[in-house]
């Protein structure tokens, strides 16, 4: 299964170097069923995206307090929170490359309520509250999510930022040029925790 993932997102690659010369968008449609144990696949789009591990408990970040934010908008009617399998489970990754300056930033939320943060500066880890911590898993069980394509990007722009998402078994990957509200809002709610440039 992990072996045809990274030969699928190869052949993703490949047609999107080759559409992109004429200014064509590809979509990809969303894969039937996610696998029961509901992990993370570790493919990601960029090309050098290391498996995020904890800073070390000595780390002055592990103690940082957590961003100011304002809530985000409704899901859709009928989102439930994820589930938690466990603190260390993984409940989504969101990577972010591309630009023109070459940005390289991910954030990571886990089932124990922290989100590490991975920037130029270094990891830093957060503990989201518990009402923060719901909205997130609501986002992320939202049914909308489902019928988002694995793959958007406008292949006529240049030096766009790159999302990769890998949650529920799915990797998703888009510019954000196309409308798609329930990953909008995803995005917009992990974006709060990015570290600043």
């Amino acid at each position: 299964m992990r072996a045809w993932g990274v030969a699928l997102l190869a052949v993703v690659f490949l047609a999107t170097a080759t559409l992109g010369s004429t200014g064509c968008t590809l979509t990809i449609g969303t894969t039937s069923g996610a696998p029961a144990d509901g992990g993370v696949v570790t493919a990601t789009a960029s090309a050098a995206s290391p498996s995020p591990t904890p800073p070390s408990a000595s780390a002055s970040a592990s103690a940082a307090p957590s961003p100011s934010l304002a809530p985000t908008s409704s899901p859709s009617r009928g989102a439930t929170p994820v589930p938690i399998r466990g603190p260390g489970q993984k409940l989504v990754v969101m990577t972010i490359s591309g630009g023109f300056a070459g940005v390289h930033q991910e954030v990571t939320l886990r089932g124990d309520a922290t989100v590490l943060t991975r920037g130029r500066g270094g990891p830093v880890v957060y503990r989201a509250g518990a009402a923060r911590f719901r909205e997130l898993r609501i986002l992320l069980g939202d049914p909308e999510l489902e019928d988002v394509p694995d793959f958007t990007m406008n292949m006529s722009a240049h030096d766009m930022f790159q999302y990769t998402l890998q949650f529920n078994g799915r990797t998703i990957m888009t510019d954000r040029s196309s409308e798609l509200p329930a990953l909008e809002r995803l995005i917009n709610a992990l974006s709060r925790w990015l570290p600043k440039s």
